[in-house]
């Protein structure tokens, strides 16, 4: 599709100020990427860049033009793939970054099911609590509790209702009793996260609409892979402030029962993220509303 490829040459020529960069980009030679700019004000009837030997800019009606322009390519390189998609199997390669806790006790059984569906994808799965910077390390997918704060990444909701939820085992509970409210979390012994040298020992609950409570907890065990805080709160060694998502099969099954009945813990909202829309391929848009669909399932018998 010329004109397609035409209005690409455009827009990353637009937001570069660059025509050879455009055509790195692209594997073309600068002579095509400016015949293809000339081909497409030819057909529009309009000047779209002002050149000179040093600089490449937007007219006025090449600004309009490109506002117009950019989601109307986008609709049509998706409506592409997509067809691509109904023509042949999903394949290629995922690298994929997620929580340790998530990754080994959940994700992977998802992970597995998923390529039952699509045997020709491949997995690259990096397990870690530590944030992966997806622009310079090896992955192309990141599942990640909490919006980034980076704006320009592109965040899909998996779980954007979901929450941390207060937990022991039963036989912790059987031997020191249930705290009712998060102040009775001071006679007992907590289950921390540490990520780095920040220990997280400070638990905020809610409820209601009053205002929310933030409790500073006694740490007596404290650990850098989120996994190891739930096996010790399956261990009976404390009590533990978890994602839910993490201990849901936990709690469905009776292993780890949730305490503070009536109080609510903070918001986690999962995410899938990738460093632009161009990641958003029909493989990743395919792995996320599979993950949705069985984060949904999941957290079902919780939802209030």
């Amino acid at each position: 599709m010329k004109a397609l490829q035409d209005l690409d040459i455009f827009i990353r020529t637009a937001e570069s100020h660059n025509l050879s960069a455009t055509a790195r980009a692209l594997d073309l030679t600068p002579a095509a990427a400016s015949a293809a700019l000339k081909r497409l004000e030819q057909e529009l009837g309009s000047q779209l860049f002002v050149r000179s030997t040093r600089s490449l800019r937007l007219t006025p009606q090449g600004e309009q033009f490109l506002e117009q322009c950019r989601p109307a390519v986008q609709a049509l390189q998706q409506a592409r793939q997509q067809l691509a998609v109904g023509e042949q199997a999903l394949q290629g390669v995922l690298k994929l970054s997620a929580p340790s806790d998530l990754g080994r006790n959940v994700l992977l059984p998802w992970l597995d099911a998923f390529q039952q569906l699509h045997p020709r994808v491949e997995i690259r799965l990096q397990l870690s609590d530590r944030v992966a910077n997806i622009y310079s390390e090896p992955v192309d997918v990141a599942l990640r509790y909490g919006k980034p704060p980076d704006s320009n990444l592109v965040a899909l909701p998996l779980a954007p209702l979901h929450r941390r939820v207060l937990c022991a085992s039963p036989a912790y509970v059987a031997q020191h009793g249930a705290p009712t409210t998060p102040q009775a979390l001071a006679d007992h012994a907590c289950l921390c996260f540490m990520l780095g040298e920040d220990v997280h020992d400070r638990w905020t609950f809610a409820q209601g609409n009053a205002p929310e409570v933030s409790v500073r907890v006694k740490a007596t065990n404290v650990a850098n892979d989120g996994d190891a805080v739930r096996r010790w709160a399956l261990l009976g060694r404390g009590i533990a402030y978890k994602a839910q998502l993490d201990v849901a099969d936990d709690l469905a099954h009776g292993r780890l029962i949730a305490l503070c009945p009536g109080w609510t813990c903070e918001p986690t909202p999962l995410f899938m993220v990738v460093p632009s829309r161009r990641q958003l391929t029909p493989l990743v848009r395919s792995l996320r509303d599979f993950v949705a669909q069985r984060t949904a399932e999941l957290l079902a018998p919780f939802s209030p």
